[in-house]
């Protein structure tokens, strides 16, 4: 457990919320404000916070000096899109289930948040294993 979650996933968590608010503060005003769908926010949240990741990952929390190669950066974008599907799917499901008595507004707001969290730690360990590898 120890090999995986260790300063590098503190570093990862760092650059997650730097790029979570600037993500998130995309993806509420958009679905609260700007009154796009539930999906369209949620993507914009992830192409913002897509772009931020990638670059602070690389340089900061896996310290990657070499040149960036088309195979990383579509690695990088294929675990970020299957990360988001899954966890915002699964996070939608839970929220309907367990609070189908609320409003759509709200179930949906409660899974975008439930979504950011299964999102981060898909998404580490894909970046971790798979994009970022020594």
């Amino acid at each position: 457990m120890n090999k995986f979650f260790d300063i590098t996933f503190f570093k990862f968590i760092i650059v997650g919320i730097i790029n979570t608010v600037v993500g998130a503060t995309v993806m509420f005003i958009c679905y609260n404000i700007l009154d796009y769908s539930y999906w369209i926010s949620s993507t914009l949240n992830y192409v913002v916070g897509g772009i931020i990741s990638f670059v602070l990952n690389k340089n900061f929390t896996f310290k990657q000096k070499s040149h960036v190669d088309f195979k990383q950066v579509i690695l990088f974008a294929l675990i970020i899109i299957s990360s988001y599907f899954f966890s915002y799917i699964i996070s939608l499901n839970i929220s309907h289930i367990f609070f189908y008595d609320y409003p759509v507004l709200i179930q949906e707001n409660i899974a975008l948040c439930l979504g950011m969290i299964i999102y981060t730690f898909i998404n580490y360990l894909g970046q971790k294993l798979l994009v970022f590898t020594k």
